[in-house]
């Protein structure tokens, strides 16, 4: 994604197809390292059609989902009911969002690389007061080598990650699982092909 004049309009454009952006399926990382997350109440941010937030759900999370794009959300709720989950969508940009302190017992990011390097470290900050010690915090996201596969994410290379981003956003994290990795990614059209990937599960220390 990159700078749009009007990126609420440019993403219910983009979301208003008869089918899913990026698929029904869940982030193939988020459903692989879903074992190692914390149960109860889960928060996914940015979650666009709600691939993520209904997975999460039928595992057995109680599952808050968030997004500015009440296109995305209509979607999702159809998506929801299709699966007969019950999730608390949410119409909100992460920064009027309601970040409960010491609320959330999981927190999934999956590829919300719309925020620049200022931004990201408020947002980082919010993730990290909402989530429970204790908790767990899973980040999927486009790695710097990514713009040599144009396959997805911003085009923008401060936007993208590399380990020593996320390992130094959450310091006094136990790190459950940290790679890079080159992935085939099949999430519907919107995240097609070859990409370069990074994947961070942190636990928060109690």
């Amino acid at each position: 994604m990159t700078n749009f004049t009007n990126p609420l309009a440019r993403w219910n454009e983009r979301f208003s197809a008869e089918s899913y952006l990026f698929g029904e399926r869940p982030n193939t990382y988020l459903a692989e390292k879903t074992p190692l997350l914390c149960k109860g109440r889960a928060l996914c941010i940015a979650d666009g059609e709600g691939r993520n937030s209904v997975w999460l759900a039928s595992q057995g999370f109680e599952v808050d989902a968030f997004d500015f794009s009440e296109v995305a959300l209509v979607k999702a709720q159809k998506l929801a009911t299709k699966h007969a989950v019950k999730i608390q969508f949410i119409c909100s940009d992460w920064e009027s969002f309601d970040w409960k302190p010491n609320y959330y017992d999981t927190i999934a990011g999956i590829f919300f690389q719309f925020a620049d390097p200022d931004a990201r470290r408020k947002l980082f900050e919010k993730l990290h007061i909402s989530l429970k010690p204790g908790g767990t915090l899973i980040i999927q996201g486009y790695g710097k080598e990514q713009l040599n596969f144009k396959t997805g994410g911003p085009g923008v290379l401060e936007n993208l990650y590399d380990e020593e981003l996320l390992l130094t956003s959450f310091p006094d994290y136990i790190v459950l699982d940290i790679r890079t990795y080159m992935h085939e990614v099949d999430e519907g059209v919107g995240h097609s092909g070859m990409s370069a990937l990074v994947g961070f599960v942190g636990q928060k220390k109690i």
